[in-house]
C-alpha cells in the first residue's frame, strides 16, 4: 500500500517561515542594548548622567588650565630669563635697565623698583649711607617676586581640586548605578547576563571617566608646580642680581666719577 504525502496548504507554509522570523525577532531582543560609551550614557540614569557630565566638564577645564597656563609659564620665563641675562651682564644698575628698555616683564618691575627708590632717597644717602636704601629695594623685591609668584600660579589649585575629587564622583556615580541595577535584577526577578550587564556596565563608566578626568589633573598639576619653582627660582636670581647692581652702585658714589669708570671699563674686559 502506497504512502500518501500530506498536503500543505498555503497558509501553513506560511506559518512555518514565520515561525523562523519571530524567534529571530526574540533573541534580537534579548540582546543587550547598546553598549558604546554614547549608548551606555544616553541609557544611565539622570544621576549617573550627572555624574558623567560634571567630570566631562573637569576634564574640559584641565586641559583649558593647562593650555592657559602653558602659554602664560612660558612668556614668562622667557622675558625672565631676558632680564637675568641683561642684569648679569650689566655693570650698573642704569645699564641693566637700558638694556630692558621698551620690555615688560616682572624683572623690568623690579629694576624700576630699585631705580625708583635710589632716586627717591638720593639726597639722604650721603648722610646716611646706603644700609636704609638697599634693605628698602631688598624689601621691594621681595614684594614683587611673591606676588609674581602668587599670580603664576593662579588657576592651577583647581587642578588639584579636580585631581583629588574626581575619582570619588565616578566611584559615587558607580556605586549609584549598581544600586540601580540591583534593583532592576528584583524586578526582573531574574540573573540574565542580558539584563545585568548593561547596568553595570553604565555604573563602570563612570569611574572610568574619574579617572580620564582625575590624572592628567594630577600630572598636569604637578608638571606645573615643578615650572612655577622654576620660575621663582629665575625671579630669585634677578632680584639678587639687582641687589648687588644697587650695593653697587652705592659704593661708586664715595669715589671720583674717573675712578668710577675706570672701574667700570676694567670689569667690562
Amino acid at each position: 500500500m502506497q504512502a500518501v504525502a500530506p498536503v500543505v496548504g498555503p497558509g501553513a507554509a506560511s506559518t512555518a517561515l514565520d515561525e523562523p522570523a519571530s524567534a529571530g525577532q526574540i533573541a534580537r531582543e534579548d540582546l543587550p542594548h547598546n553598549l558604546s560609551p554614547l549608548g551606555m550614557f544616553m541609557a544611565a540614569d539622570w544621576v549617573v548622567k550627572a555624574v558623567m557630565t560634571s567630570l566631562a566638564f573637569a576634564s574640559l577645564v584641565t586641559w583649558t588650565v593647562w593650555l592657559a597656563k602653558t602659554l602664560q609659564l612660558a612668556g614668562a620665563r622667557v622675558r625672565a630669563t631676558r632680564g637675568l641675562k641683561a642684569i648679569l651682564k650689566a655693570h650698573t644698575l642704569e645699564a641693566a635697565m637700558g638694556d630692558m628698555a621698551g620690555r615688560g616683564g616682572v624683572v623690568v618691575s623690579m629694576l624700576r623698583s630699585a631705580s625708583d627708590e635710589i632716586r627717591l632717597s638720593d639726597a639722604a644717602v650721603d648722610r646716611a649711607g646706603g644700609a636704609g636704601v638697599k634693605e628698602r629695594v631688598a624689601s621691594a623685591l621681595s614684594r614683587i617676586e611673591v606676588r609674581a609668584g602668587r599670580h603664576i600660579a593662579k588657576g592651577t589649585g583647581v587642578l588639584a581640586t579636580i585631581g583629588s575629587t574626581a575619582p570619588f564622583v565616578g566611584l559615587f556615580g558607580t556605586v549609584w548605578g549598581i544600586m540601580n541595577s540591583f534593583i532592576g535584577i528584583s524586578e526582573s526577578q531574574t540573573t540574565n547576563l542580558a539584563v545585568v550587564a548593561p547596568g553595570i556596565a553604565e555604573a563602570l563608566l563612570a569611574t572610568a571617566i574619574g579617572l580620564v578626568a582625575a590624572i592628567p589633573a594630577v600630572i598636569i598639576y604637578n608638571v606645573f608646580a615643578r615650572s612655577v619653582t622654576g620660575y621663582r627660582q629665575l625671579l630669585g636670581d634677578a632680584a639678587a642680581g639687582i641687589e648687588r647692581l644697587v650695593s653697587r652702585d652705592l659704593d661708586y658714589r664715595k669715589v671720583s666719577p674717573a675712578a668710577k669708570s675706570a672701574a667700570v671699563a676694567l670689569a667690562a674686559e
